[in-house]
């Protein structure tokens, strides 16, 4: 049994957003991509090979496993994310880079900033959180758009944390 006045919500977050690396290519589009670039540098090598240029055939390879050591690198990367949690009492930014590294900053709520850099044509380049002598970009992969989507609904979670819990007896 608990007492009237027993506000058991307060840690629950109010927002949560993990943000990731947008990667426009699936894993079956690099397969059929890939199978399709080897077997036309195939082709085109055994043509150039046929009239003698042999060594044209190697760069033909050497292409080919560039562009798989670049699609790799960019895959890797995609493993990065941030996670941003928001209770009444505490905003969380978690980054985890593509290595697995992870980086923890925590803001209260009531004092930190959403700093919002836009620029006329292109849009919102960046998004910060600020308070005290810290500022930290948040979301910096992310396209324009999605950079306004996000800063507004964080400005709008942000103003609910500050308002503060609410408690309902009939939760």
């Amino acid at each position: 049994m608990t007492s009237g006045n027993d506000f058991q919500d307060f840690d629950r977050p109010i927002f949560t957003a993990e943000l990731t690396p947008h990667r426009s290519l699936s894993r079956t589009g690099f397969i059929i991509l890939m199978s399709v670039l080897v077997a036309a540098s195939f082709i085109s090598g055994i043509l150039f090979v046929r009239m003698g240029a042999w060594p044209v055939f190697g760069f033909f390879v050497l292409d080919v496993v560039l562009i798989y050591w670049a699609f790799r690198v960019n895959y890797a990367r995609a493993r990065a994310f941030e996670q941003l949690v928001l209770t009444p009492y505490e905003l969380r930014l978690r980054r985890v880079s593509h290595r697995g590294h992870a980086m923890e900053w925590t803001f209260n709520p009531h004092w930190v900033r959403l700093d919002v850099e836009e620029h006329h044509e292109f849009g919102v380049e960046g998004i910060y959180l600020s308070a005290r002598a810290q500022r930290v970009a948040v979301g910096k992969f992310l396209s324009p758009n999605e950079k306004a989507s996000f800063a507004k609904a964080l400005r709008l979670a942000l103003q609910d944390a500050r308002r503060g819990p609410t408690y309902n007896p009939l939760n």
